[in-house]
């Protein structure tokens, strides 16, 4: 099989029904590492949602009726062209969102997972046999899809946190409209439209339009589309779940995470900086399960610290696509700007800088703070970069009370010598998602996944959420021969 990308037929278009020119223009996506322009994409505007929202409704219903095992085959095909094309996949991560190859490798892994998950959904049960409280009566329930899902997507894994809706909703019978994010228009949109059009999915249930706040907000306001599933950070979902709520659609909300690594006394140290070095610098802090607050008891935090600074100390920073580095760039310079502000204000604060602190363009080295208190922003404000703040505590009840100071509720961890303890703990923490003796970055297709407070609306995600998300009950009676009431 030959690149996905090979034909230039996508450049500067959208996906709908066909690559066709984009009414809000096109945008250039930029390669982070080195400002080069890497491609030029369709800017999606409201009319393109408009026009696709409709296109999009009335190709659905053909597709619902299909069998459970052809919608599950489709699913299967665009695995298998992924598994063909991951390399592609891989480079243009590494290129477009600035990651790591190992990042990539992973996200297409779980990009696997999730058509592999969604491609079992069409051949469950879809219903319940119920009893009747009348005889004569033949009650049933059944799932019947929502109509047409819009899918907003981020930039940081923006695979894996499209795929991750897209394929479960045209699994179960919907129509898809896709808005990734403008950083990562090709990794996100572009070769996710390719993999579904090579799979064979008829014309008009997968429509891709990248584009910025016009198109999204024209997305949750129109009335054509049933349900939005976002991924983004908390204040534009505030924004997006307003909008959607006044149409009312069904909204899933997967936001922002300050998420707390709990070190207790008993934890093998060298193990718990290393998931406490992972949980905060992985693809530069770029993701809501970051372990933005960790957490430590007193009487093991110095040595903590220590192993932590070392370790961010040695971890190379550099360009992913030609060098072997740890970490890559920011998504952009303005990141870099609220990265510095945060540290800066929290230095000046009070906090002490033991690693890394310096940014140089778009690279910001793993950076590690000392001394943070509750007051301080790298405490309170969601970082989204490569620094981990370090808080000590004098007990359990402490780490926990100061875990569950934060508006957010996604993930936390808990390092620990004693699984007993570390699940005791886990049971006190207000989040929708505990590791104990682990860090906080994990992720199973079939497992649910979602937050609590500003991180989100509950567990959307995992092939066990699906049917939930994505379909709708509805009730049906029926009876051989009509008959009369009392009036």
């Amino acid at each position: 099989m030959g690149s996905l990308l090979d034909s230039a037929e996508w450049q500067g278009k959208i996906f709908s029904n066909g690559w066709v020119d984009a009414a809000g223009g096109t945008v250039d996506t930029i390669e982070p590492a080195t400002g080069d322009v890497l491609a030029t994409v369709g800017l999606a505007n409201a009319a393109d949602v408009a026009n696709a929202a409709a296109a999009a409704k009335a190709a659905q219903p053909e597709w619902a009726a299909k069998t459970g095992p052809e919608r599950a085959a489709l699913l299967r095909r665009a695995a298998g062209i992924v598994e063909s094309n991951r390399a592609e996949l891989e480079g243009w991560l590494i290129r477009e969102g600035g990651c790591v190859p190992g990042k990539a490798a992973f996200e297409v892994d779980l990009v696997l997972g999730e058509l592999w998950e969604a491609a079992a959904l069409p051949t469950q049960p879809w219903g319940h046999l119920l009893p009747s409280g009348e005889p004569g009566r033949h009650s049933v329930a059944r799932r019947v899809p929502l109509g047409v899902v819009g899918v907003i997507s981020p930039w940081n894994f923006p695979q894996i946190l499209a795929v991750r809706a897209v394929a479960p909703a045209l699994a179960l019978g919907n129509a898809v409209l896709l808005k990734p994010d403008v950083q990562t228009a090709v990794s996100g949109g572009v070769l996710m439209a390719r993999i579904f059009e090579e799979a064979g999915l008829p014309g008009g249930l997968f429509h891709v339009m990248a584009g910025d706040a016009e198109p999204g907000a024209a997305l949750a306001s129109d009335p054509n589309v049933a349900m939005i599933s976002f991924t983004g950070s908390t204040a534009v979902g505030r924004e997006v779940g307003a909008a959607a709520g006044r149409t009312l659609k069904r909204v899933s909300l997967e936001l922002g995470g300050n998420n707390a690594l709990v070190v207790l006394d008993d934890a093998d140290l060298e193990v718990a900086s290393s998931a406490g070095a992972w949980g905060a610098f992985l693809h530069q802090g770029q993701v809501c399960m970051t372990a933005g607050r960790h957490i430590v008891l007193d009487s093991v935090a110095d040595e903590y610290l220590d192993l932590l600074s070392k370790r961010a100390a040695s971890l190379p920073v550099g360009n992913p696509h030609t060098d072997q580095v740890a970490l890559g760039p920011l998504i952009n310079e303005r990141q870099v700007a609220n990265v510095e502000r945060i540290v800066s204000e929290t230095v000046s604060a009070g906090a002490e800088i033991r690693a890394g602190g310096v940014a140089e363009g778009c690279y910001y080295p793993p950076t590690v703070l000392a001394g943070v208190t509750p007051s301080m922003p790298a405490f309170r404000e969601e970082i989204f970069g490569p620094v981990a703040p370090v808080v000590v505590v004098k007990d359990e009840d402490e780490a926990v009370a100061v875990a569950n100071d934060t508006e957010y509720g996604l993930v936390a961890a808990v390092q620990t010598g004693s699984i007993e303890r570390g699940m005791r703990l886990a049971d006190r923490l207000h989040t929708g998602i505990v590791h104990v003796n682990d860090q906080t970055l994990n992720n199973d297709a079939y497992a649910p996944f979602g937050g609590t407070g500003a991180s989100g609306n509950g567990s959307s995600f995992g092939s066990q959420s699906s049917w939930d998300e994505f379909t709708s009950w509805q009730w049906i009676t029926s009876r051989e021969q009509a008959h009369g009431f009392p009036f």
